[in-house]
């Protein structure tokens, strides 16, 4: 997520502070995405202690593309892995430009992610206005 976003009030964003609620066991998965040796954005470092205790478990695929290829990097709670399985198919589909419904993808990523469904509707209500396009 970039902290570029102007969210709505109301919306308790994760940004720079999914380890805190990873390890609070309040955010079950963390997304860090970016294009491919552009940004610093993925916090690999701060995650790593507790990716090599067990306490967090890690996920890469860089997803190759024109004009640029992207890097998606997950994070989950143990236990629940099935949301970077099921969050990679949102990514792949977005990259290949195969979504049939942005808002549902949204959402879904959004419940993936572990925001409420306050949030996640008051984002889509926003992104519609706004142009925003993650939750």
């Amino acid at each position: 997520m970039d902290d570029e976003f102007d969210l709505p009030p109301g919306i308790g964003p994760h940004n720079d502070r999914e380890l805190e609620l990873m390890l609070a066991g309040t955010k079950p998965m963390a997304l860090f995405s970016d294009a491919v040796h552009v940004s610093d954005y993925f916090p690999d470092a701060d995650f790593a202690p507790h990716v090599k205790t067990g306490k967090i478990i890690r996920v890469e695929e860089i997803i190759p593309d024109e004009p640029y290829a992207m890097r998606y990097l997950f994070f989950a709670l143990p236990g629940e892995e099935w949301r970077i399985e099921e969050a990679l198919i949102l990514c792949r589909n977005l990259r290949a430009g195969t979504v049939k419904d942005h808002d549902a993808d949204s959402a879904r990523m959004g419940e993936l992610l572990g925001y409420s469904r306050e949030d996640i509707e008051t984002f889509l209500a926003h992104s519609k206005i706004g142009g925003n396009q993650e939750p």
